[in-house]
């Protein structure tokens, strides 16, 4: 048997070396990372001085926003939870920073939060207003989507697999190999990787995903998951007395003339949810009867003017409930 060579014991003393200083020095930062999301607190900072600051960690890629933990006094605190769609591509222009201003020009001392995360179904999305629930929201709107099953069902068993103990985990236990790994999925080092190797991975995730959707008894599956964690998401903020809005997905056919949004039985969906604090708006009641292109940017996300729409009626609905103060004057 061939003894080690000079160079793989340095290999592997550099290897040693890098694992005590992560776990010494940064195993804070890396704390949820491999939960892709499943972590409780991931994303949420709470500072020494009060402040919760939202980051990009643990598979949550929150805008930057910071806020009280605890809510000021006589404000209107509003959290959004849900995937891209409510996300958009900033926090002012999406409905939930432009939900704050319009608030506050009704004269309502407001503060908004977009706590939006590509990608989150509703098992991931419930994990987030749990975790917002304990900084004493007014108000939470939950945006509902069915399109994010997938991403919610593959990460989750990620998560598994680096938990676990089976034999080809083994390397995952230590941190610079997994932060290696992750870099990969993050695609950190992607442009370097030959074409033939970012082509066959971007297929088989594609492909994947693809045959999931193609399969009925699989969306059956994920649409009693979703009706089911919703109601449990709801129920949650209203053990604590939070009230609780449901915003509805609905998508269009850009290509098709005049075609109406489709909200593929989440308006249904929303409407067996509603009772005392929790009530609903409809993406496709707000958005049908105008022009597609100028409100989505795709078929299924929002230009700025939808978000401004969507905001719009959230502010109508928040006053016909009189969950807020009306408009001074009035």
């Amino acid at each position: 048997m061939r003894a080690p060579t000079k160079s793989c014991l340095l290999c592997l003393a550099l290897l040693v070396g890098a694992e005590l200083v992560v776990r010494v020095f940064f195993a804070r930062s890396m704390s949820g990372r491999f939960d892709y999301g499943y972590h409780p607190t991931a994303g949420f900072v709470e500072q020494a001085d009060g402040t919760v600051r939202l980051e990009r960690a643990g598979g949550r890629r929150f805008f930057p926003q910071t806020f009280s933990r605890e809510r000021p006094a006589d404000t209107f605190r509003v959290f959004v939870i849900g995937d891209s769609v409510a996300r958009g591509t900033s926090v002012a222009s999406s409905y939930a920073g432009q939900l704050g201003e319009q608030l506050r020009a009704r004269g309502v001392k407001a503060e908004s939060f977009n706590l939006s995360v590509p990608g989150y179904g509703a098992r991931r999305k419930q994990l987030v207003l749990e975790q917002a629930l304990k900084y004493q929201p007014s108000l939470v709107i939950l945006h509902v989507n069915d399109s994010n099953e997938y991403e919610d069902e593959r990460e989750l068993r990620r998560r598994e697999e680096f938990r676990g103990w089976h034999p080809k985990n083994w390397l995952m236990k230590s941190l610079v190999i997994r932060r290696l790994h992750e870099m990969k999925q993050e695609k950190v080092y992607w442009e370097w990787l030959p074409a033939s190797v970012r082509q066959q991975r971007a297929a088989s995730d594609a492909d994947a995903e693809i045959k999931s959707s193609l399969n009925p008894e699989k969306l059956r599956q994920w649409s009693e998951l979703v009706r089911k964690v919703t109601g449990e998401t709801v129920a949650a903020a209203r053990r604590q007395d939070v009230r609780v809005l449901l915003v509805s997905q609905a998508t269009t056919d850009l290509k098709a003339a005049n075609a109406p949004p489709d909200d593929h039985g989440l308006d249904a969906l929303c409407g067996t949810l509603r009772s005392e604090g929790v009530s609903a708006v409809s993406m496709k009641d707000t958005l049908v009867g105008r022009d597609a292109k100028s409100v989505y940017s795709d078929g299924s996300h929002l230009l700025a003017e939808g978000h401004k729409v969507l905001a719009g009626a959230i502010t109508a609905k928040l006053a016909e409930l009189r969950w807020v103060p009306p408009q001074p004057g009035r």
